[in-house]
């Protein structure tokens, strides 16, 4: 008996063990479910690093600004418009007029609530000079007031109208369909008004947002040069505490930190990265990159001479001769991308064709008496390699049909203004938001300051206002399939590929969600780190 009593308090102990321990060990948290803490180290897709931090510059790294500062609206992975700093808002009968109310209790990292004077703060930035924004050209046009306040004949702008702390209205010189896509890009972030005004631009040295990431310190080599950035979780984020503790950005990590798991995130740089140990992602085709021309200086003010250089590329060469390990690039003939609702990939296989070019400058008047006048190709500093790369992908291809290419690097808007010789632009558009707009009106509207190209076509002018104003979506998408013939037409820049950015991460990074517009913007609040 004692024997058997001895045996059965024995099993009992197993199944213990082995059932009841375990269940009371695992209660807190399944094997799915997100764990707090750690530090999340990414490579940046740029090679150096730039401190600077205000959302307005073209110089900021949009992934910064996404984690330090909100906007009024955001954008989900579907290119959903989901609340924000606004918990919701009213849009008028006649489209005109949107009010926001925001939520009640949002404080910046420094301690002060959120306030509707913050918002009509951190817009007017976008318009004031001084900020030499260029992204206040979204709004000049549309915004009541917004123009007298550029030009200084009025201290505010009448359109951005504070009606309580809590409650900010924006009047519409028309009804615009994309005005909530617009007010979720990343130049439209919230700043705490005082403390901009009172620091100046000391402000971005260590800023201050309601973001779910706050600025802890410089990463530094050890001579002290800056090289990078840490953030630190937000405690009292709205919308609840990330789950990471803290995120570091960098160019300078490099393949072998992250093989060595010291780092988590890296462009895909080598073979190696491309195999089941680790997870690869690939971002929207939301970017579109063009050859663009000098359309106001002869010869490429003719649009018979576009067409000929059109035809004398050979995009998939290209694509193959700058072939990139970090980069998948897909030849597109469309200059609206067509991954966007309403727009579908145009083919266009028989464009290159060198005899024809030939045939077209000969047509213009270029032969061997008349040389064809050689062309700079202008490429944005710092140099690179890739850039190299593009040079001399496109000068073999320019070559074969008697047009010599040299090379130029530019560091600013004004230097390609101020550019007087024939030339063409190698530029990427990122989307700052999914609507066929935010890639007419920068490059192809004539009053547009990031007009590389110096292109007019008073057509396409007239069309893209009658677009901004357009309620109807069936509509509005046929002014811009309109808008399109007319710049295959013209030619005044040939698109080459939709440019799909590929990332590695370590496998214990959980929580991903692509962003539709780019990892420029990826969401670091979601992710969680599975060691």
């Amino acid at each position: 008996m004692g024997r058997k009593l001895d045996s059965y308090v024995a099993w009992i102990l197993i199944l213990t063990l082995v059932f009841v321990i375990p269940s009371f060990s695992f209660q807190g948290r399944s094997a799915d479910e997100p764990r707090y803490g750690g530090v999340f180290r990414l490579k940046s897709f740029a090679d150096a690093f730039r401190t600077e931090f205000d959302p307005i510059s073209q110089e900021s790294f949009i992934f910064i600004s996404e984690q330090i500062y909100d906007g009024l609206v955001r954008l989900d992975k579907n290119l959903k418009i989901m609340p924000c700093l606004a918990e919701y808002w009213e849009i008028s009968p006649d489209g005109k007029k949107h009010t926001f109310y925001l939520r009640m209790g949002v404080k910046f990292h420094h301690g002060r609530e959120l306030s509707a004077e913050d918002v009509k703060f951190s817009l007017e930035r976008i318009l004031d000079k001084e900020n030499n924004s260029p992204y206040y050209e979204f709004f000049l046009g549309r915004i009541v007031g917004a123009r007298e306040f550029r030009e200084g004949k009025t201290k505010d702008v009448a359109g951005f109208k504070v009606i309580d702390k809590y409650s900010f209205e924006i009047h519409w010189t028309q009804p615009f369909v994309s005005a909530l896509y617009l007010m979720s890009m990343h130049f439209c972030k919230i700043l705490p008004r005082e403390l901009v005004i009172e620091q100046g631009r000391r402000f971005f040295l260590r800023p201050s947002g309601t973001g779910p990431f706050k600025f802890d310190y410089w990463l530094r080599t050890p001579q002290l040069d800056i090289v990078g950035v840490r953030l630190k979780r937000n405690e009292r984020y709205f919308d609840g505490r990330p789950y990471l503790a803290a995120v570091e950005f960098c160019p300078l990590f490099t393949l072998d930190h992250f093989l060595n798991r010291e780092i988590d995130s890296i462009p895909v740089l080598s073979e190696k990265l491309l195999t089941p140990n680790f997870q690869v992602f690939k971002d929207g085709l939301l970017q579109p990159i063009f050859l663009g021309m000098s359309c106001h200086i002869p010869p490429l003010d003719r649009a018979v001479v576009r067409k000929a250089i059109l035809h004398s590329l050979n995009k998939r060469e290209v694509a193959r001769d700058i072939f990139d390990m970090r980069y998948v690039r897909k030849v597109m003939n469309n200059y609206i991308p067509s991954r966007l609702p309403g727009f579908f990939p145009r083919d266009d296989e028989e464009s290159y064709d060198p005899e024809k070019a030939e045939q077209m400058l000969e047509d213009a008047g270029f032969s061997a008496d008349e040389e064809f006048p050689s062309l700079t190709l202008l490429v944005d500093l710092p140099r690179t390699e890739m850039k190299l790369k593009i040079y001399r992908a496109l000068r073999k291809q320019l070559d074969e049909v008697g047009i010599r290419l040299r090379l130029s690097y530019y560091r600013s808007l004004d230097d390609i203004k101020s550019y007087n010789r024939p030339y063409l632009i190698f530029t990427e558009r990122v989307m700052s938001f999914p609507d066929p707009e935010s890639i007419i009106r920068p490059l192809f509207f004539s009053k547009s300051n990031f007009n590389f190209f110096n292109y007019a076509n008073p057509e396409l002018d007239k069309l893209l206002q009658q677009a901004e104003i357009e309620r109807s979506w069936t509509k509005r998408i046929n002014l811009f399939h309109q808008i399109e013939k007319i710049l295959i037409s013209d030619v005044p820049a040939i698109p080459l590929f939709s440019h799909q950015n590929r990332v590695a991460m370590q496998p214990y990074v959980r929580g991903v969600e692509v962003p539709s517009l780019g990892f420029y913007y990826l969401d670091a609040r979601k992710i969680w780190l599975d060691k």
